[in-house]
């Protein structure tokens, strides 16, 4: 019976040895890259759920892109996606191209919430959440705004307003 105690309490203390350990080890010495202001816009690629065609970021150089972190269960997404998506209608022939990035949902939820919302942009799915680690993304939604040379101009996090998204879409309009 002792034994079996000795056993337990060595396994515990390991694990909390560990997980303190790896506590340390992410807070002082893992170097921790979140994209900013005024940085370039990693490139990535994605594929439309609907076109099936890929868009890759260094591919829109020369227009102002609108990059949109979201889930179909995020309500303050929820009550973005009607105005973006009226607003790139407004813009899309003046150069502006967004690119919707999911959350790592599956294929038939983010096709049913484009289908109810009516969505005409680009909307890919960020398999495994990788461009949202890439991007430093905390809370959804979350949304970059980059200039036409592929410089950061502006990083909304959580839910705008109609006037505040077409303020930031208006400030990476190409010239």
């Amino acid at each position: 019976m002792k034994k079996n105690r000795l056993v337990v309490r060595t396994a515990i203390l390991a694990i909390l040895i560990a997980a303190i350990g790896y506590t340390f080890y992410i807070n002082f010495f893992k170097k921790d890259e979140v994209i900013a202001v005024n940085d370039n816009a990693i490139n990535f690629e994605m594929k439309d759920i609907n076109t099936k065609k890929t868009y890759t970021l260094s591919d829109q150089k020369g227009k102002g892109v609108v990059i949109n972190f979201w889930g179909s269960w995020c309500d303050p997404c929820k009550h973005e996606m009607p105005f973006i998506n009226k607003v790139y209608q407004e813009y899309k022939d003046k150069g502006i191209q967004l690119l919707a990035l999911d959350a790592n949902e599956s294929p038939f939820a983010v096709s049913k919430f484009v289908s109810d919302y009516g969505l005409t942009f680009p909307v890919g799915i960020d398999k495994d959440q990788n461009l949202i680690d890439l991007y430093g993304v905390g809370p959804l939604p979350t949304t970059f705004f980059v200039s036409p040379n592929g410089k950061i101009k502006r990083i909304a996090i959580g839910e705008m307003t109609e006037e505040n998204f077409r303020e930031y879409v208006k400030e990476i309009l190409p010239n």
